[in-house]
């Protein structure tokens, strides 16, 4: 403490007191220059809790993200390409990996759940209208877009309700948009906050989901049901620790995709004014102007090689037109490209331009591919982990068609899976399957890695492949790609 701060604290030592905390915050604003306040620098702050934020901007968020999925091309754009990137057409590949006591896999185990999961996969939801694969984009596309999804856990016999999925599995999902679970139901003496329930640790014990949603009905229906966290999927994207609720892929990007929307309307329509004007009649300096009675309006109606006549004085001239902005290119691609870092994309696949070289072009290939395994493995683990392990504890209550488990099953490895989403794209096919084989070939990279690379399943391919060469032998079609051959020459 300073002398005269010394001597003050005997007269008043509040006021001392406060003065020494103005001068310690002054000297922190010293060494961080980013804290103080300047007339270029505007520091604004975020002080409030994550759960008071979301509950301040996420409806708000949610609804203008909608408007933009309904209504701006590269908005659905984006959307679109998370899903083939994360989801794909064939939805999240799931491998069962069932094991006996020795660590060996299971195949026959493992191929039978494998078939039955995928004819579940045709009727997975409560409509009995999407495929999974269907619903997986769907739920994906609602939490980027509106911050969070749901998913109730529908088991067993339940009045008034038949599982569309006639393979006899008693399991359905019934997906939510956020919109069911209110965000204006607090009781905090109850530990209720924007719909859901917590006990002191804040874990989520109860989701309070509405019967209907709330633009079904007239006026806000505050009726909901309670339904246990362990019967809920909740996908959300989270940016804070404590936060409940999800907020939108869009939330730091909303404000620059609006004006991008709104100047290029504005391009656009500026084009249209420009094109449609012709040419301009110059009727002498502003002296030689005298007003006529009636319309002085000028109407030409214009023809391929048409001709017309000027009056004495008037002089024709063309409309000299600055749009299209030659600069609109340029200006649109930098945004798109702030666009595609507050999105988690690339510019490219959102700009659809590939105008570049093939190591440019895989270098984002490769900085993308990162970010699509981050959110193939946050999806996974909201939604399509907890689908199918609940599907397969379901399935073993099939009555029509039951689950027989080998007695030499490990029963602790009953749920393991492989779990993969699409891959990396190929620029160049030769290049990449030349990088793999050396990589095989250097016992760095397996078999297995390259089909998977490829999107496929390793067990597939290698039972089509050997149908194939032994249907070739067979018939005295064999090719210079039979192993047989390869190995003969390079034997040789």
């Amino acid at each position: 403490m300073s002398l005269l701060n010394n001597a003050i604290a005997f007269i008043s030592p509040s006021w001392a007191l406060k003065r020494e905390v103005a001068r310690n915050g002054y000297e922190t604003i010293k060494g961080y220059e980013a804290a103080k306040k300047s007339r270029t620098h505007k520091a604004n702050r975020e002080s409030r809790g994550a759960n008071q934020a979301v509950f301040a901007a996420g409806k708000s968020l949610r609804e203008q993200a909608r408007w933009l999925d309904e209504n701006h091309d590269i908005s659905i754009g984006i959307l679109d390409h998370l899903e083939a990137r994360i989801v794909g057409a064939n939805g999240i590949v799931i491998e069962p990996q069932p094991k006996d006591h020795n660590g060996e896999i299971l195949s026959n185990l493992a191929n039978d759940i494998q078939r039955r999961f995928a004819n579940w996969s045709l009727n997975p939801e409560v409509t009995g209208r999407y495929t999974r694969p269907e619903l997986e984009r769907l739920v994906l596309r609602t939490a980027l877009r509106d911050g969070e999804g749901f998913g109730q856990h529908v088991m067993g016999r339940i009045a008034k309700f038949k599982h569309p999925n006639p393979q006899g599995t008693p399991y359905s999902i019934e997906a939510l948009e956020p919109d069911f679970i209110p965000f204006e139901l607090n009781e905090p003496s109850k530990g209720i906050r924007q719909g859901l329930e917590t006990n002191a640790w804040r874990q989520v014990t109860h989701y309070h989901v509405l019967l209907d949603h709330p633009a079904d009905v007239v006026g806000f229906r505050h009726k909901t049901k309670k339904i246990r966290a362990e019967n809920m999927l909740h996908l959300g994207v989270f940016k804070r620790l404590h936060q409940l609720r999800g907020i939108s892929l869009f939330h730091g990007i909303i404000t620059r995709l609006a004006d991008i929307k709104e100047y290029e309307e504005s391009e656009r329509v500026a084009a249209r004014i420009s094109a449609a004007l012709a040419f301009v009649i110059r009727r002498g300096g502003a002296d030689d102007w005298q007003a006529k009675e009636g319309s002085d309006d000028t109407s030409i109606n214009f023809q391929p090689g048409m001709t017309t006549t000027l009056q004495p004085g008037e002089d024709i001239d063309t409309v000299e037109s600055k749009r299209p902005n030659t600069h609109l290119t340029e200006f649109r691609q930098g945004q798109l490209k702030a666009v595609s870092a507050g999105s988690r994309t690339g510019y490219s696949p959102i700009a659809r331009d590939y105008n570049g070289s093939y190591s440019s072009q895989r270098q984002e290939l490769v900085e993308q591919d990162e970010s699509n395994q981050i959110m193939q493995q946050w999806f996974t683990a909201g939604w399509v982990r907890p689908v199918f392990r609940k599907w397969l504890q379901m399935e073993q209550l099939n009555k029509i068609n039951p689950l027989i488990l080998p007695p030499e099953l490990d029963i602790d490895t009953l749920f393991d899976a492989v779990y993969f989403g699409p891959t990396m794209p190929w620029i160049d096919p030769d290049k990449e399957s030349k990088s793999w084989e050396r990589q095989i070939k250097g016992n760095a990279a397996s078999e297995t890695e390259w089909i998977r690379a490829r999107g496929k399943n390793p067990n597939e391919v290698k039972k089509q492949r050997k149908r194939e060469v032994d249907y070739n032998r067979e018939n005295g079609l064999v090719t210079q790609n039979d192993p047989e051959l390869q190995n003969g020459d390079s034997n040789e």
